[in-house]
């Protein structure tokens, strides 16, 4: 589901608040589309209606309908929100899979019925041929009642003459007088049909959004199964650094403080007996204290890089471009600090796409550009590599994509065969601190 996506309606674009002959051609013809879509609307419901009514093929052929009218009802969502600033919020969840061995009308019509989302759509796709097409259908009437208008004032009366009356309207024509009123009437309804056009535009997406848009029940029983799955994902990730922690501090810092003890055990033993080997054995314990001290230090810096406490996102990530294999040209458009999980959140993320970056791209070039507008922070990682990453395949993308999560942050991944690759990644956050990176 987007998330930026609200129930409530969107102030009126400047095109229906006023008018100008631009916008009603160009609000003629996304009515016309509108039909157009209207008439294709006809054709699934009465593919739904026949699937449900089918004897043989049983449930099969319903789920694909409903595809083919959850694809169009996508479609009618993107004209809305681009054409008159309505959003409707897209469906808070997949398509409900379909029962198995379920057969007959009265099972398939209880499948759809069974899903509020489905259920809608359902409904909308019998109702927007009729509703719909006739609000689409306004403005084009005009036009062609106008043009009929016209038409008659050159020959209005011989057709009234042989086709034994004819009236245009309420206007009888009988004659020149009345011929000449009808085709004034219709030059008067096109500058009519101009003005009416963006507005039946944006009274059809009202329309579509009160018949598709989910419920207010619906909408925070989506984000209460959203924010359950992300704290499963949090906690499990945390539960996962913890382990590594553990096991890094087990096999390295820890191994080598017990040899330590051990060689300065052995010191102590020979201390009265051979002083030129209990030298030695210190030295030795000496050295094994920096190593271990060394491997503290690398821990500490995997969990929180102290560049990143100290000197935030921006130059935590052009040190991360310095020591990358590949070259990588850091842009940062930041006029504070996030907040500091965001900004960690950020930075693992960052480090981890510049390792696939240079293990699996083949790139000669990376870019990194970091941004905050409208309260997100957007993230995009571009390489010259041969592309071909896919977040289903392999675990790096989708750790990435998980960590992300847990903050109401989403990523995007276009990556075209022979590339280039451009991972996209936005956060939404709060910049809480003045900015203390360096220009």
């Amino acid at each position: 589901m987007d998330r930026t996506m609200q129930l409530g309606g969107n102030p009126a674009p400047a095109e229906v608040k006023g008018f100008s002959a631009s916008a009603g051609f160009t609000g003629l013809r996304r009515a016309l589309t509108l039909c157009w879509m209207s008439i294709a609307g006809f054709g699934r419901a009465l593919g739904v209606t026949t699937a449900i009514s089918l004897i043989g093929p049983g449930l099969g052929l319903v789920p694909r309908a409903m595809e083919r009218v959850r694809a169009l009802a996508a479609r009618q969502r993107g004209l809305a929100e681009s054409w008159s600033g309505v959003r409707i919020p897209g469906p808070p969840g997949p398509l409900p899979t379909a029962p198995e061995g379920a057969s007959g009308a009265i099972a398939r019509y209880r499948w759809i019925m069974s899903d509020p989302q489905t259920r809608r759509e359902f409904t909308w796709i019998l109702t927007d041929p009729i509703v719909g097409g006739f609000l689409a259908f306004v403005p084009i009437a005009f036009v062609l009642s106008g043009f009929w208008g016209i038409f008659l004032a050159f020959f209005g009366v011989p057709l009234s003459t042989e086709w034994d009356g004819l009236w245009y309207q309420f206007i009888p024509i009988d004659g020149q007088a009345t011929a000449v009123l009808s085709g004034v009437l219709g030059v008067l309804q096109l500058p009519l049909a101009l003005w009416t056009a963006p507005r039946a535009v944006r009274k059809h997406a009202l329309y579509t959004r009160s018949m598709l848009a989910p419920s207010e029940q619906e909408l925070m029983a989506s984000r209460i199964e959203h924010l359950t799955t992300t704290r499963s994902t949090a906690v499990d990730t945390q539960m996962a650094e913890i382990r590594r922690i553990e096991r890094d501090l087990h096999d390295g810092a820890q191994a080598r403080l017990v040899a330590m003890g051990m060689t300065l055990d052995a010191a102590e033993h020979l201390l009265e007996t051979n002083p030129d080997a209990v030298r030695a054995l210190l030295i030795e314990a000496r050295e094994s204290s920096s190593k271990a001290l060394e491997e503290i230090r690398n821990l500490v810096r995997g969990i929180h890089p102290p560049v990143l406490a100290d000197r935030g996102l921006a130059d935590a990530v052009r040190a991360l471009a310095m020591v990358c294999p590949v070259p990588t040209e850091v842009v940062v458009d930041l006029p504070g600090r996030p907040e500091m999980p965001v900004e960690s959140a950020a930075y693992f993320a960052i480090s981890e796409i510049l390792t696939n970056v240079a293990k699996h791209s083949h790139a000669d070039r990376a870019w990194i550009d970091i941004r905050y507008d409208h309260g997100m922070l957007r993230i995009t990682v571009t390489d010259s590599g041969r592309g071909g990453a896919d977040v289903t395949r392999g675990s790096g993308l989708r750790g990435i994509e998980r960590r992300l999560s847990t903050f109401d942050g989403v990523l995007a991944v276009s990556s075209p065969v022979n590339g280039p690759t451009m991972v996209t990644m936005e956060l939404p956050c709060a910049l809480s601190s003045p900015k203390t990176t360096s220009s």
